[in-house]
């Protein structure tokens, strides 16, 4: 459910300035003014973010559809309508952030079409687009043979394979206790095939399935390798 924040803030003057009849001192105004400066500026540097956005429509594939935005930071949110009301959100680490935006330069910022002319079977409508500020650029295709498109594709593929993965442990663990063990041993294989990025998110799950003696015992015990893996070996 997407959250909408009101505020009203009341301004309260200040009166007494002994240079003159009530209202804000001299340097109480010029004050505001340079906040009113740092404002603008930074609201115009959020506004020239970099920024990426993926989406593949695929009718009688599951999901139909999924969209994912992704900014410099390697902030990402995945939604599976273009108004989703309860999207999921990730973070890439920085390397695989760079390696990402990497490809953004390397296909000239989606500047040119990169379909294929071969004749293919229909397998989902997809759309690249970044935008940065004034710059942006956008890419349609059904099929491409470029090879950086392709490895662009790929990321997002698995960024949103990442999140479903994701979906899956978490309602299992919430509704389906008994389906844990399932739900780790697909983990375990997406892992093995690199299919994961961003493996961190799934620590705090694993670890509450770890430590939780309300699941199985070979769930825990699945829960607490795969944390340890996703870890990685300890600096000695």
């Amino acid at each position: 459910m997407r959250l909408g924040r009101k505020s009203h803030e009341g301004e309260q003057r200040v009166q007494g300035d002994p240079r003159g009849p009530g209202g804000p001192p001299h340097h109480f105004r010029r004050i505001l003014g340079l906040l009113a400066l740092l404002a603008a500026a930074g609201a115009l540097c959020a506004a020239d973010g970099a920024r990426l956005f993926y989406s593949r429509a695929f009718p009688g594939s599951t999901p139909a559809y999924f969209q994912i935005t992704l900014d410099k930071d390697g902030n990402g949110v995945y939604g599976e309508a273009p108004d989703d009301d309860l999207p999921l959100k990730f973070r890439l680490s920085e390397a695989e952030t760079q390696q990402v935006f990497a490809l953004v330069e390397k296909l000239d910022y989606f500047k040119h079409p990169v379909e294929s002319p071969a004749k293919v079977a229909f397998m989902g409508a997809k759309t690249l687009r970044y935008e940065n500020g004034a710059q942006k650029g956008e890419i349609q295709f059904n099929y491409t043979q470029d090879v950086s498109a392709r490895e662009m594709q790929d990321w997002f593929e698995r960024m949103a394979e990442t999140v479903q993965y994701r979906i899956g442990l978490e309602r299992a663990a919430k509704y389906d206790k008994l389906g844990v063990p399932q739900a780790l041993a697909l983990l375990w294989s997406a892992m093995d095939h690199n299919r994961l990025v961003a493996k961190e998110q799934f620590l705090p799950m694993l670890d509450r399935i770890a430590n939780n003696e309300t699941y199985m015992h070979s769930a825990r015990v699945s829960a607490s390798e795969l944390a340890a893996a996703i870890r990685g070996p300890k600096a000695q």
